[in-house]
C-alpha cells in the first residue's frame, strides 16, 4: 500500500475512534461528518456544551483505550430503512441517508460503535500508532450559514511517532508565523465586524501595502504597461454583458439606485473592456496593456473568509492585456519574466504550474474553448514550461494558468494567473483594424503576478515570519539613546537617515538599553542604532542586528551606505 494510501486510512480510522470517545464522552452527541483531509481529519458534533481544550485530552485518552483494545474495523450492509431505525435519534445521519443513492447503506463498526461510511479503513484500531487531536472550531452543518452551527474537532494521525512530533512542530511553527496574529503585534492591520472581511491597513501595514504596489508599477514601467483608474460602481447590464450576472453574481454585491440595479465591480475586465471600446484600434496599436489597482469588493461567505487571504474587499496587480492572436506567445513570455522576476525577489522558489481547463459553468461555445485551451497549451509547450492539468479549474470565460510558490514552510500557494479569453471580446464586440484594413477580434488575456494584494501580503507575513526585507519593513532602523543625555545625539542620528528616505524611530522611553532592543527585535526591525557617549563623540553608532548580530561601531554614513545599498538592491 502507497503511504499515502496508507495516511488517508489511519486518518479515517482515527476519525471513527473519536467519534466514538465523543458519543461515550457526551451520550446525546449527534454525530454529522468526519472526513479525513490533508495532514489529519475531523469531526462535526452536535453538543449541548461547548467543548475546552481540557475535554479533547480526556477524549483522547479514551481514544488510546480503543486502540489499545484492538478493535477489528468491520464493514456491512443493510437497507436504507434498517439505517434509519439505527440512527433514529441522529438527525444529521438521517439526512445523509436520504441523500445516498441505491437501496442499501455502509457500515463501519468498531467495538461498540457503527457509523455509516463507505470506508475504506485499516484492519483494526491497534494500527492507529501516532494519532493527536489538535483543536477546536465551529462548522454550520453542510457548511451553510443557515443551518445549525456545530463543534468541530481537528486531529492528526501519522504513520509513526516520529512523522507525528514533525507535523506538530510545522503547526507550531505555522502558529507562530499566522498573520492574523502578527498583524497586531506588529500593528500592521487588523480586521472589525463592522466591517466583515474588510481590513484596517495600520500605519505601518499601509507603508508595506503602498511599497508592494509602487514595486509593481515599476515592473510595469519596465515592461509597457499603461495604470488606469476606472469606476468601482456600474449597472447590472454591464454584468449581464460580460457574463458575470448569469456565472458569478452569488460573489457580488449589489444595490438600488434611483431604481436602477447596480453592481459593485468583483473584477476590472468588463471596465477595461469598455475602455478598449471608447476608441478604434489599428493592429499597430496592439498590445495594449491596462493595469489597474482599483479596489474590488467580493461576497465571499462568511464560513470560508479568513484573515487577509480571503477578504471581501481587496485590490490586485491586474492587468488585461488586448492583443493579436499571434502576440499571445511573446506577451506570455513577457508576463513570466515579470512573475519570475518578482518571486524570486520575494524569496519563493520553485514555482509550478497548472493548465485549469473548462469548469462546469462557464460562458462561450465548446469550439471557443477547444481553441483557447489549445492555443494556451501550445504556448507553453513552445516555452518550455513543464505543467500539469487541472480539469475544471479554469475560469468561466477561459482557461488559465495558474502559478504556485511554496512558502518557507512548504505550503503551496496560487498567486499568478494568466487567463485567456475569446468569449469577452465576442460579448462586447470588440475589435482592430488589421493590416489588410478589416476588422478582427482581439484576444484578453487576464493577468496577475501576486493576485490580491491583501492575499499576498498575508502570505508574505507568514513566509517571513514578519521579518520583512530591509526595502519594505515598515521601520527599517531604531535609534535607542543609552541614557537620557543621549537622546539629542539620537534625535541627529535619525534626522540624518530620515534626510537620506530612510524610515527611522527614535526609542527614547525610560528603559534599559537591552529592553529597548528587545522590543526591536519583537518589532522585526532590521537595525537598532544604539547611541552612547562614545558613540556621541565619534559620531557613529553601534549596530545591532534583528537575528542577534552585532556589527561594533559605523559611522553614520557608512551605516546610511549599508542601509541604502540594502534598499536598492531589494534586500
Amino acid at each position: 500500500m502507497e503511504r499515502e494510501e496508507l495516511l488517508h486510512r489511519l486518518r479515517h480510522s482515527a476519525s471513527h475512534v473519536m467519534a466514538e470517545a465523543v458519543v461515550s464522552y457526551v451520550p446525546y452527541a449527534k454525530l454529522a461528518i468526519g472526513p479525513p483531509i490533508e495532514g489529519g481529519f475531523y469531526y462535526d458534533f452536535g453538543l449541548p456544551f461547548p467543548l475546552s481544550p481540557d475535554d479533547l485530552e480526556s477524549i483522547e485518552r479514551m481514544m488510546a483505550d480503543s486502540i489499545a483494545a484492538d478493535h477489528p474495523f468491520v464493514q456491512t450492509f443493510v437497507s436504507k430503512d434498517e439505517a434509519r431505525e439505527r440512527f433514529a435519534d441522529q438527525p444529521y445521519k438521517l439526512e445523509i441517508i436520504e441523500g445516498i443513492e441505491g437501496d442499501t447503506v455502509s457500515l463501519y463498526t468498531h467495538g461498540p460503535f457503527t457509523d455509516l461510511c463507505e470506508g475504506p479503513h485499516v484492519a483494526s484500531t491497534g494500527e492507529l500508532k501516532a494519532v493527536r487531536l489538535l483543536s477546536l472550531a465551529g462548522a454550520y452543518w453542510r457548511g451553510d450559514e443557515h443551518r445549525p452551527m456545530l463543534q468541530r474537532i481537528y486531529g492528526t494521525a501519522w504513520d509513526t511517532q516520529e512523522a507525528l512530533d514533525a507535523y506538530v512542530q510545522r503547526r507550531f511553527e505555522a502558529e507562530r508565523r499566522d498573520h492574523r496574529r502578527l498583524g497586531r503585534e506588529l500593528d500592521l492591520f487588523f480586521l472589525n465586524p463592522i466591517a466583515p472581511a474588510s481590513p484596517f491597513f495600520l500605519p505601518k501595514g499601509a507603508i508595506v501595502y503602498n511599497l508592494l504596489v509602487e514595486y509593481v508599477r515599476g515592473l510595469y514601467r519596465q515592461h509597457g504597461y499603461q495604470e488606469v483608474i476606472t469606476p468601482q460602481l456600474f449597472d447590472a447590464e454591464l454584468w449581464r454583458l460580460s457574463g458575470h450576472y448569469d456565472n458569478y453574481k452569488e460573489n457580488m454585491f449589489f444595490l438600488q439606485v434611483e431604481e436602477r440595479e447596480m453592481g459593485l465591480k468583483p473584477m476590472n475586465c468588463p471596465s477595461h473592456a469598455l475602455m478598449y471600446a471608447a476608441d478604434i484600434r489599428s493592429y499597430r496599436d496592439l498590445p495594449i496593456r491596462y493595469a489597474d489597482f482599483g479596489r474590488l469588493h467580493r461576497n465571499e461567505r462568511s464560513g470560508v473568509v479568513h484573515g487577509l487571504t480571503r477578504v471581501r474587499s481587496l485590490s490586485q496587480d491586474d492587468a488585461h492585456i488586448f492583443c493579436r492572436p499571434d502576440q499571445i506567445q511573446d506577451e506570455m513570455r513577457g508576463f513570466l519574466e515579470m512573475l519570475n522576476e518578482a518571486y524570486r525577489l520575494f524569496g519563493f522558489g520553485e514555482v509550478k504550474v497548472y493548465l485549469s481547463l473548462r469548469p462546469d459553468k462557464r460562458v462561450g461555445s465548446d469550439e471557443v474553448w477547444e481553441r483557447a485551451e489549445a492555443t494556451l497549451e501550445a504556448v507553453l509547450e513552445a516555452l518550455g514550461l513543464p505543467y500539469s492539468r487541472a480539469l475544471g479549474e479554469g475560469a468561466f470565460y477561459g482557461p488559465k494558468v495558474d502559478f504556485n510558490v511554496e512558502d518557507a514552510l512548504g505550503r503551496e500557494w496560487q498567486l499568478g494567473t494568466a487567463q485567456l479569453d475569446f468569449s469577452l471580446p465576442e460579448r462586447f464586440e470588440l475589435d482592430y483594424i488589421t493590416d489588410e484594413g478589416r476588422a478582427a477580434r482581439p484576444v484578453i488575456i487576464h493577468r496577475a503576478m501576486l493576485g490580491s494584494l491583501e492575499r499576498f501580503l498575508g502570505i508574505l507575513i507568514e513566509h517571513t515570519a514578519g521579518a520583512f526585507p530591509v526595502w519594505l519593513a515598515p521601520v527599517q532602523a531604531v535609534v535607542i539613546p543609552i541614557a537620557d543625555r543621549h537622546n539629542d545625539y539620537g534625535q541627529r542620528v535619525a534626522a540624518q537617515l530620515k534626510e537620506s528616505g530612510f524610515r527611522v524611530h527614535v526609542d527614547d522611553r525610560k528603559e534599559r538599553m537591552q529592553a529597548k532592543i528587545r522590543q526591536a527585535q519583537l518589532q522585526k526591525v532590521p537595525y537598532m542604532a544604539v547611541v552612547g557617549d562614545r558613540e556621541a563623540q565619534e559620531q557613529s553608532v553601534s549596530l545591532r542586528l534583528r537575528d542577534g548580530g552585532n556589527r561594533g561601531d559605523l559611522s553614520i554614513d557608512a551605516f546610511i551606505a549599508e542601509v541604502r545599498q540594502a534598499v536598492q538592491e531589494h534586500r
